[in-house]
């Protein structure tokens, strides 16, 4: 991420930007050849929904021109078989908002097949039917639509965003007459009721990050139909606030959702969301880019740069041999799209956007995609046939050489969104955590029912070489109970989802309590923590993470709610991860409950029904072990054929070990799934204790491990030098590494160390130097002083905001914090002399 560029965006005023990019091809192909033409705009539009001559006449492209004929001829069968009150039979019409938006949609993509160029057909440019479409768009708008006293019930996205979206592409490839144009517009502006003035307002929480660039782009087209240049440049005004850099010491219209210096990226305010609304903003500014190709409004690369900066800092993390992570996902993880999916959407916008970058810059998107993208991506699911001709291009050349972004080993931490990424060739382990800054999960509209935990420590240990369908996605939502996600302490309850509770999908008590409204948010679809304490230093590709358990916002405004509405309680806890290069060290401490027993799962996998699932181990007296039951082991290991995770104790630890097989229906955790039956081996590893207990907690999870490499451990590998909720620590003796995270005001002791505060730290020493990383997990902190107990230390170079002070008893350090949010600030220190 071209941070310099990406700071500067975020004082640039947004009619400095009033410019995408050119295509580097077409740039230097037809030099000065750009206009203001909105007919231009059009054009571009039309290619990228349904192709050109060029690209949709080429063999890769077949399935998906044959995939919009037939979807077209199936809505038009629809069209014929519908009764009263529909305009596609099954979709009946008057009550319900999903069914307009999607009778909307299903025209759209009736004009693809009308529109589409290439091989002919049957319905490519029949007069007939986009007659029959134009007549049905003026129907629905008579009908369902145009009258604004009885439309805008049900969810406001569809109003102002769903319905404009099929509306204005339907018009646009249909050449609609103006009167139908200018109709529909006026119609499309009243429902912008989020807006101000029938157009946007920046100052709504409703017009940010991914809506903002959704409905800006809507509105690009629409004055594009119109042929008025002025709502066009207003648009893309608008549009381009969001490629700005998000300042949390300096909100811009008090706007929290966008994309962060660490790479974060939030929607809805707290949520972390790169992997569903980040994927859909990627998705939607790349094609603004291809709309404003070769016009007037296309002339500088600066947000290309941007874009760039979010693929290689945002997303690329996030991505593992393929598949995004659950713990950017939302609420969109109980949808039965898988990983995969998800990364096939950003395929094909780092495939376009790779023809809008130059030389080196588009040599690295184009091996990113040719890496990233799995022999098995589904190209027919590319919004644009021109992009599967573009992939198919990119596959085909042999001079582009599949390279990762990421380098072989990361630590990245997502600090502004409170999650963590932590990679080997081998592995890569994502942690979910929560703050009074960030969701402790997100649940809406009748989607992941049962979120409670899934921000509370969840993590996630993704093996290479695997199909990850069989590990995660929905299906471990579905059979994984929601108290026992690997990572996570619960207290022993039973918990109802929102419909179980409100038999409804939201909970109701107006004016306060209606759908999308801010109490709802609050306390409902997406409440955050109470704690402070989240995030963690990184130093090269080594991590410390640390986080305190706490309450969601609505246990703790429990009195100021309605009577009727239902809390939960939480466990406490204070957890460290130390991210290392074969292991990642879990300690916990203060686990425990007042009144109830808790249960601490150390790990849950999932398998197949039928899948070779064993599980060893040691005892503490070294005797082997082997199945399930309840027993104080040394190590671990299961394995399931060639995958295996070990787990290495480095206290005594009596646990349960089971496996299990589960049948549960997906719609358990989405009430829109299919009712399919999923059949898994559960294996989890959990700790219980009794109601007003304390307990600690400290083991090794230890990725693709041999039964050898769990038994080296006992040879003082690791060293536990603290675990009590103020502070917790190890020492990796082969590393020379030293990973603390301090939790509570005044000084923490260790040997050789001296850590003043909250605060997270990491040190390594190696020959000739010694490295120290700080960060401020509060975020609230203005510096931070560590104490090293090593004299006649300076710093190798000069480092911002890092003060170097040699004393009587050692080196002091001096973080400037102020301001940082969470970030690390990291030096190299040497020998005086």
């Amino acid at each position: 991420m071209d941070l310099t560029r990406r700071r500067l965006l975020s004082f640039v005023p947004a009619t400095a930007l009033l410019t995408a990019v050119t295509p580097a091809s077409a740039a230097r192909a037809t030099p000065g050849a750009m206009n203001a033409d909105p007919s231009r705009l059009l054009a571009n539009v039309i290619a990228i929904y349904a192709g050109t001559a060029e690209s949709n006449a080429r063999p890769e492209v077949a399935a998906k021109v044959t995939a919009i004929d037939n979807t077209a001829r199936t809505w038009l069968a629809a069209l014929d078989r519908a009764g009263t009150g529909e305009l596609f039979a099954g979709l009946p019409l008057g009550t319900s908002d999903p069914n307009l938006s999607a009778s909307y949609q299903h025209l759209y993509e009736i004009a693809l097949a009308y529109r589409r160029p290439g091989p002919a057909s049957d319905l490519q440019g029949n007069e007939q039917v986009r007659t029959r479409i134009a007549e049905k768009l003026v129907w629905l708008h008579d009908n369902y639509y145009g009258d604004q006293s009885k439309g805008y019930y049900g969810n406001w996205f569809t109003w102002e965003i769903g319905i404009s979206t099929f509306v204005s592409k339907t018009l646009t490839l249909i050449d609609a007459p103006a009167d139908l144009i200018t109709r529909y517009v006026a119609s499309m502006d009243a429902y912008l009721r989020n807006g101000k003035d029938s157009d946007v307002d920046l100052d709504s929480r409703f017009h940010t990050g991914a809506n903002l660039v959704d409905i800006t782009s809507n509105r690009v087209l629409q004055g594009a139909l119109l042929n008025d240049d002025a709502r066009i440049r207003k648009a893309l005004q608008d549009q381009f606030t969001v490629f700005a850099t998000v300042d949390p010491y300096n909100l811009q219209h008090g706007v929290t959702d966008g994309y962060y210096a660490d790479g974060s990226f939030i929607q809805h305010s707290s949520v972390a969301y790169t992997g569903s609304y980040g994927k859909a903003l990627l998705s939607r500014v790349v094609q603004t880019v291809k709309v404003l190709a070769g016009t007037e409004y296309a002339q500088s690369d600066d947000l290309v740069g941007v874009v760039q900066g979010w693929v290689e800092h945002g997303f690329a993390p996030l991505i593992f041999e393929g598949w995004m992570m659950e713990i950017v996902k939302g609420r969109a993880v109980s949808r039965t799209g898988t990983g995969y999916d998800d990364v096939a959407v950003i395929v094909e916008a780092i495939v376009d956007l790779a023809d809008y970058a130059a030389g080196a810059d588009a040599a690295r998107l184009k091996a990113f995609a040719k890496f990233t993208a799995r022999p098995t991506i589904n190209v027919n699911s590319f919004v644009s046939p021109v992009s599967i001709g573009r992939f198919a291009d990119l596959k085909n050349d042999a001079a582009i050489v599949p390279a990762d972004l990421n380098p072989a080993a990361l630590s990245t931490a997502f600090n502004a969104m409170d999650r963590t990424v932590h990679r080997r060739p081998t592995y890569a382990f994502a942690l979910a955590r929560n703050s009074s800054r960030i969701s402790k999960y997100e649940y809406m509209s009748g989607e992941n029912l049962l979120p409670w935990f899934q921000g509370d420590g969840a993590h996630y240990l993704y093996l290479a070489g695997q199909d990850q369908t069989q590990s995660f996605g929905i299906d471990y939502f579905t059979t994984v109970s929601p108290y026992a996600l690997g990572g996570v302490t619960a207290p022993v309850e039973t918990r109802k989802s929102i419909p179980e509770l409100y038999g409804t999908a939201y909970y109701d008590d107006p004016p306060t309590f209606t759908p999308s409204s801010e109490a709802q948010n609050t306390y409902v679809y997406f409440p955050v923590g109470t704690n402070a304490y989240s995030g963690g230093a990184t130093l090269d590709a080594y991590g410390a993470v640390g986080w305190v358990q706490s309450d969601d916002f609505a246990y703790a405004s429990r009195d100021a709610l309605p009577d009727d509405f239902v809390v939960y309680k939480n466990a406490s806890a204070t957890k460290s991860w130390f991210l290392l290069d074969d292991e990642i060290v879990v300690l916990a401490a203060g686990v425990g409950d007042a009144t109830r027993a808790v249960t601490t799962t150390l790990d849950t996998r999932i398998a197949g029904a039928t899948d070779p699932v064993t599980i060893i181990g040691a005892l503490r007296d070294g005797s082997p072990w082997t199945g399930t039951g309840s027993i104080t082991p040394r190590w671990l290991r299961y394995t399931n054929g060639a995958a295996s995770v070990g787990y290495h104790f480095l206290q005594p630890t009596a646990l349960s070990v089971d496996l299990q097989t589960v049948t549960r229906s997906r719609r358990v955790v989405r009430t829109s799934n299919p009712d399919t039956a999923v059949t898994k081996q559960v294996f989890a590893l959990t700790a219980a204790q009794p109601a007003d207990s304390q307990r600690s907690l400290a083991y090794a999870l230890v990725p693709n491990a041999t039964e050898s490499a769990l038994k080296s451990y006992q040879h003082g590998r690791i060293a536990l030098l603290a675990n009590t909720p103020r502070l917790q620590a190890v020492q990796h003796l082969g590393l020379r590494l030293t990973a603390a995270n301090t939790f509570t005001p005044g000084s923490h002791h260790l040997p050789g160390l001296t850590i003043d505060g909250p605060a997270s730290v990491i040190i390594r020493r190696q020959a000739s130097s010694v490295q120290v990383a700080v960060s401020d997990p509060t975020t609230q902190r203005d510096s931070i002083t560590v104490n090293l107990r090593a004299r006649y230390l300076k710093a190798a170079a000069p480092v911002a905001g890092v003060q170097v002070t040699r004393t009587i008893t050692g080196t002091r350090l001096t973080f400037s914090t102020r301001h940082t949010y969470g970030r690390s600030l990291a030096i190299t220190l040497l020998p005086a002399w």
